[in-house]
Protein backbone atom coordinates (compact mmCIF):
# COMPACT_ATOMS: atom_id res chain seq x y z
CA UNK A 1 0.00 0.00 0.00
CA UNK A 2 1.15 3.48 -1.07
CA UNK A 3 1.40 5.85 1.52
CA UNK A 4 2.41 8.82 0.09
CA UNK A 5 4.64 8.68 -3.56
CA UNK A 6 7.73 6.12 -2.70
CA UNK A 7 6.92 5.16 0.38
CA UNK A 8 4.89 1.47 0.91
CA UNK A 9 3.41 -0.14 3.68
CA UNK A 10 4.16 -3.86 3.18
CA UNK A 11 0.99 -5.75 3.79
CA UNK A 12 2.48 -9.17 3.96
CA UNK A 13 4.48 -7.99 7.36
CA UNK A 14 0.65 -6.84 8.95
CA UNK A 15 1.26 -7.98 12.39
CA UNK A 16 4.52 -5.78 12.61
CA UNK A 17 4.75 -3.31 9.53
CA UNK A 18 8.06 -2.98 7.34
CA UNK A 19 8.06 -0.01 5.45
CA UNK A 20 9.45 0.05 1.75
CA UNK A 21 10.85 3.85 0.51
CA UNK A 22 11.98 4.37 -2.41
CA UNK A 23 14.11 7.61 -2.06
CA UNK A 24 17.77 7.54 -3.63
CA UNK A 25 18.23 3.71 -3.54
CA UNK A 26 15.66 1.26 -2.22
CA UNK A 27 15.68 0.98 1.86
CA UNK A 28 13.55 -1.88 3.77
CA UNK A 29 12.84 -0.61 7.07
CA UNK A 30 12.64 -3.45 9.69
CA UNK A 31 11.91 -7.00 8.31
CA UNK A 32 8.49 -8.40 10.02
CA UNK A 33 7.96 -11.77 11.72
CA UNK A 34 10.18 -14.25 10.84
CA UNK A 35 9.02 -16.53 8.18
CA UNK A 36 7.51 -14.00 6.22
CA UNK A 37 10.63 -13.57 3.18
CA UNK A 38 8.34 -15.00 1.04
CA UNK A 39 5.28 -13.34 1.10
CA UNK A 40 7.31 -9.59 1.17
CA UNK A 41 8.96 -11.43 -1.92
CA UNK A 42 5.99 -11.76 -3.90
CA UNK A 43 4.99 -8.31 -2.67
CA UNK A 44 8.27 -6.32 -3.59
CA UNK A 45 7.19 -8.55 -7.18
CA UNK A 46 4.05 -6.54 -7.46
CA UNK A 47 6.43 -3.82 -7.01
CA UNK A 48 8.43 -4.48 -10.05
CA UNK A 49 10.98 -5.92 -7.54
CA UNK A 50 13.74 -8.66 -5.75
CA UNK A 51 15.19 -8.41 -2.51
CA UNK A 52 18.34 -7.81 -5.11
CA UNK A 53 17.20 -4.37 -5.62
CA UNK A 54 17.50 -3.44 -1.79
CA UNK A 55 19.81 -1.27 -0.82
CA UNK A 56 19.71 -0.99 2.52
CA UNK A 57 17.93 -2.36 5.74
CA UNK A 58 17.37 0.01 8.49
CA UNK A 59 16.41 -2.12 11.61
CA UNK A 60 15.06 0.27 14.27
CA UNK A 61 15.31 -2.08 17.01
CA UNK A 62 16.57 -5.92 18.20
CA UNK A 63 13.36 -7.25 18.72
CA UNK A 64 12.18 -10.30 16.80
CA UNK A 65 9.41 -9.07 15.02
CA UNK A 66 11.59 -6.22 13.64
CA UNK A 67 14.52 -8.24 12.29
CA UNK A 68 12.75 -11.52 11.69
CA UNK A 69 13.45 -11.36 8.11
CA UNK A 70 16.81 -9.40 7.93
CA UNK A 71 19.16 -12.70 7.70
CA UNK A 72 17.11 -14.23 4.09
CA UNK A 73 17.14 -10.92 2.78
CA UNK A 74 20.44 -10.09 3.23
CA UNK A 75 21.75 -13.23 2.24
CA UNK A 76 19.60 -13.22 -1.40
CA UNK A 77 20.72 -9.40 -1.77
CA UNK A 78 23.20 -7.17 -1.39
CA UNK A 79 21.34 -4.97 1.30
CA UNK A 80 23.75 -3.16 3.96
CA UNK A 81 22.06 -3.93 7.22
CA UNK A 82 22.51 -1.20 9.57
CA UNK A 83 21.41 -0.84 13.52
CA UNK A 84 22.34 1.04 16.84
CA UNK A 85 25.41 0.18 18.56
CA UNK A 86 23.57 -0.18 21.74
CA UNK A 87 21.02 -2.80 19.98
CA UNK A 88 23.67 -4.94 17.95
CA UNK A 89 24.85 -7.12 20.85
CA UNK A 90 21.39 -8.53 21.23
CA UNK A 91 20.85 -8.84 17.41
CA UNK A 92 24.39 -10.92 17.08
CA UNK A 93 22.94 -12.88 19.97
CA UNK A 94 26.17 -11.48 21.97
CA UNK A 95 23.46 -10.07 24.89
CA UNK A 96 19.93 -11.09 26.05
CA UNK A 97 17.39 -9.20 25.73
CA UNK A 98 15.40 -7.38 28.56
CA UNK A 99 12.48 -9.12 30.52
CA UNK A 100 9.49 -10.36 28.49
CA UNK A 101 11.34 -10.07 25.53
CA UNK A 102 13.73 -12.89 26.59
CA UNK A 103 10.48 -15.50 26.87
CA UNK A 104 9.17 -14.36 23.47
CA UNK A 105 12.97 -14.44 21.99
CA UNK A 106 12.86 -18.20 22.98
CA UNK A 107 9.74 -18.99 21.66
CA UNK A 108 9.76 -16.85 18.71
CA UNK A 109 13.31 -17.41 16.91
CA UNK A 110 14.80 -14.94 14.28
CA UNK A 111 18.06 -16.01 12.11
CA UNK A 112 20.89 -13.93 13.23
CA UNK A 113 21.94 -11.24 10.38
CA UNK A 114 25.22 -9.39 10.40
CA UNK A 115 25.02 -6.46 11.00
CA UNK A 116 27.34 -3.93 8.47
CA UNK A 117 26.72 -0.73 9.75
CA UNK A 118 25.94 1.14 13.05
CA UNK A 119 24.51 4.41 13.04
CA UNK A 120 26.11 7.62 14.33
CA UNK A 121 24.46 10.55 15.67
CA UNK A 122 22.38 12.38 13.33
CA UNK A 123 22.53 9.86 10.20
CA UNK A 124 21.53 10.61 7.14
CA UNK A 125 21.45 7.33 4.56
CA UNK A 126 20.61 8.66 1.47
CA UNK A 127 17.67 11.10 1.97
CA UNK A 128 16.80 9.13 5.03
CA UNK A 129 17.49 10.58 8.57
CA UNK A 130 18.47 8.97 11.90
CA UNK A 131 16.67 10.04 14.99
CA UNK A 132 17.99 8.44 18.08
CA UNK A 133 14.46 7.37 20.38
CA UNK A 134 15.39 5.30 23.09
CA UNK A 135 13.56 3.93 25.61
CA UNK A 136 11.59 0.82 24.20
CA UNK A 137 15.15 -0.75 24.02
CA UNK A 138 18.42 0.96 24.50
CA UNK A 139 19.42 1.25 20.74
CA UNK A 140 15.45 1.84 19.12
CA UNK A 141 15.70 4.46 16.22
CA UNK A 142 13.01 6.28 14.30
CA UNK A 143 13.92 7.42 10.53
CA UNK A 144 12.53 10.54 9.02
CA UNK A 145 11.62 10.70 5.24
CA UNK A 146 10.39 13.89 3.68
CA UNK A 147 7.75 14.34 6.03
CA UNK A 148 7.14 11.05 6.98
CA UNK A 149 8.16 9.37 10.27
CA UNK A 150 8.89 5.45 10.91
CA UNK A 151 8.69 5.46 14.13
CA UNK A 152 9.24 1.42 14.68
CA UNK A 153 7.44 0.82 18.73
CA UNK A 154 8.42 4.07 19.81
CA UNK A 155 4.19 4.83 19.34
CA UNK A 156 1.55 2.07 18.01
CA UNK A 157 -1.68 3.41 16.44
CA UNK A 158 -4.99 2.36 17.45
CA UNK A 159 -8.39 3.45 15.45
CA UNK A 160 -6.82 6.57 14.22
CA UNK A 161 -5.21 7.45 17.57
CA UNK A 162 -1.57 7.45 18.46
CA UNK A 163 -0.27 5.83 21.81
CA UNK A 164 3.28 5.28 23.48
CA UNK A 165 4.26 1.73 23.38
CA UNK A 166 3.22 -0.36 25.75
CA UNK A 167 4.91 -0.35 29.64
CA UNK A 168 5.24 -3.85 29.83
CA UNK A 169 7.83 -4.30 26.79
CA UNK A 170 9.52 -1.33 27.43
CA UNK A 171 13.10 -1.17 28.74
CA UNK A 172 13.13 2.45 29.89
CA UNK A 173 9.49 4.40 30.02
CA UNK A 174 11.09 7.80 30.99
CA UNK A 175 13.83 7.45 28.27
CA UNK A 176 10.17 6.22 25.88
CA UNK A 177 8.62 9.94 26.75
CA UNK A 178 11.64 11.98 26.85
CA UNK A 179 12.15 10.50 22.85
CA UNK A 180 8.48 10.86 22.12
CA UNK A 181 9.13 15.00 23.23
CA UNK A 182 12.23 14.96 20.79
CA UNK A 183 10.44 13.48 17.66
CA UNK A 184 8.01 16.21 18.65
CA UNK A 185 9.97 18.86 17.71
CA UNK A 186 10.32 17.36 13.83
CA UNK A 187 8.12 18.16 10.95
CA UNK A 188 6.22 15.67 9.81
CA UNK A 189 3.02 14.61 8.17
CA UNK A 190 2.51 11.04 8.23
CA UNK A 191 3.10 8.78 11.31
CA UNK A 192 3.82 4.86 9.99
CA UNK A 193 4.41 2.75 13.20
CA UNK A 194 4.94 -0.95 13.54
CA UNK A 195 2.11 -1.72 15.15
CA UNK A 196 -0.88 -0.11 13.85
CA UNK A 197 -1.99 1.65 10.36
CA UNK A 198 -0.32 4.69 9.65
CA UNK A 199 -1.65 8.01 10.47
CA UNK A 200 -1.66 11.67 9.65
CA UNK A 201 0.16 13.41 12.17
CA UNK A 202 -2.41 16.59 13.03
CA UNK A 203 -2.27 17.15 16.49
CA UNK A 204 -1.86 13.58 17.58
CA UNK A 205 1.95 13.81 17.90
CA UNK A 206 1.10 16.70 21.06
CA UNK A 207 -2.06 14.55 22.51
CA UNK A 208 0.83 11.50 23.20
Amino acid sequence: MEIVRGVYLLESTKGSYSYLVMGEEPVLIDTGMPGRHDKIANELLKLGMTFEDIAHILLTHHDVDHIGNAKYIQSHSHAKVWAAKEDAPVILGEQNRHGLKRVIAALVRADTPKVDAVYQPGEKIGSLEVIETPGHTPGHVSVLYQGTLFAGDLVTSRKGKLRPSPGFLTWDNKQLRQSIAKVGSFSFDWVCPAHGEPVQRGSLWELL
